[in-house]
């Protein structure tokens, strides 16, 4: 929420994202979690390839503002959009051709459907970062995905663990551990420091929950985890709500009208075509952000009084606003102006590189998809 007087303005978030966004039944569902990478892309948290970048960017345009018209999209009318953080005047004019070229006569729904079908692929899609440093004093960002447990430094993945591969998760302080057993392999544990104690304790609750929402098979399978041993006293966590079988086999039960869909268009910028800043980085422990979420649960609804957008089966967890700090640009720099206006900061943007490719010491897991994992430039 903005303001805490009325009236109140709600901002919607997906938390737990579909892991096949093309299986969910209902129209609207499928819209408002297009609306949510969209979302992730333009704050720079959905990385890819600039081919990729400029398919996804492509069919945004299509979705919103229809087929290529001579009359109404003159020369160089991709510029007045904005898709990235930052992006380049090339990649405009490769997002303006697949859109002339090889769009036309897509609907908004379908274009929304291969938008999503495009951006499942990629290694940071659902990707939800929390900043730590590794044993070596490195930076890096710990995310959980509807595949599972990955690690991203620079901007790179440089870990990915499946969820049935994890064994363990706790926390002790701001240390954060990830207790691994994979085939053929001795078991691994792999140790991460968050920002605060806070902060790690908030990671793992990530945790748990994650791994029963995308592993489970019923609700009723879910166990209340501690974060310490058995003979010491620490945090205690239950995921509480369906899981995501749960929630597609309900999905496919679905039997009433489709609900109508107001689409919200692209807001143009006339003053700055190109952006030219990057995305900023967040030091605020996340526990202190304030934000709402979303789980894409289909069918009926589980409360009253939910407004419009839950029509379609959406439920909503409000977390109490709490002012936030600005973060401040790279070092000896002055700050750099955030992408975009976002009322609620709960996720820290990925950072940058100018130069993509692997980091210099970094390794792919096994079974990772190249080329992903780059900034369009």
């Amino acid at each position: 929420m903005k303001t805490s007087q009325p009236p109140f303005t709600m901002c919607f978030r997906v938390k737990f994202y579909p892991t096949d966004p093309a299986a969910l039944k209902e129209e609207i569902t499928r819209y408002l979690v297009f609306l949510q990478i969209k979302r992730d892309l333009y704050h720079g948290r959905l990385l890819c390839k600039t081919s990729d970048a400029a398919l996804l960017a492509a069919y945004i345009l299509q979705a919103e503002i229809g087929d290529y018209d001579p009359g109404k999209h003159p020369e160089g009318y991709s510029s007045k959009f904005q898709f990235f953080p930052k992006h380049s005047e090339k990649l405009e004019r490769k997002i303006a051709e697949i859109h002339k070229t090889e769009l036309s006569g897509q609907t908004p729904a379908t274009s929304e459907l291969n938008f999503l079908r495009k951006a499942q692929t990629l290694e940071t899609y659902g990707v939800d970062p929390h900043p730590c440093k590794d044993v070596s004093g490195n930076a890096a960002f710990l995310a959980f995905t509807p595949f599972g447990f990955v690690v991203l430094q620079g901007n790179k993945r440089v870990h990915f663990i499946k969820w049935n591969e994890v064994t363990k998760m706790k926390f002790e302080g701001k240390t954060f551990y990830l207790y691994v057993s994979q085939k053929e392999e001795k078991k691994i544990v792999l140790t991460y420091f968050a920002p605060t104690p806070e902060a790690c304790k908030h990671l793992w609750k990530c945790g748990i929950e994650n791994q029963a929402f995308y592993k489970l098979e019923k609700s009723s399978q879910v166990r209340t985890v501690s974060s310490s041993n058995l003979f010491f006293k620490g945090s205690r966590f239950r995921y509480s709500g369906r899981v995501a079988k749960e929630v597609m086999e309900s999905s496919a039960k679905i039997k009433r009208e489709p609900p109508e869909i107001h689409r919200a268009g692209l807001v143009p910028s006339r003053s700055c075509p190109s952006i030219t800043h990057g995305p900023r980085l967040s030091s605020v422990p996340r526990t202190r952000r304030r934000a709402v979420h979303i789980s894409i649960m289909e069918g009926k609804r589980r409360g009253r009084g939910c407004p419009s957008p839950c029509s379609g089966g959406v439920s909503a967890t409000v977390v109490p606003p709490v002012p936030v700090p600005r973060a401040g640009g790279r070092r000896g720099e002055a700050p750099a102006p955030a992408p975009a206006p976002d009322p609620i900061p709960d996720r820290p943007a990925l950072p940058a590189s100018r130069t993509p490719g692997p980091l210099p010491g970094s390794r792919w897991a096994s079974g990772a998809a190249g080329g992903a994992g780059e900034h369009p430039g």
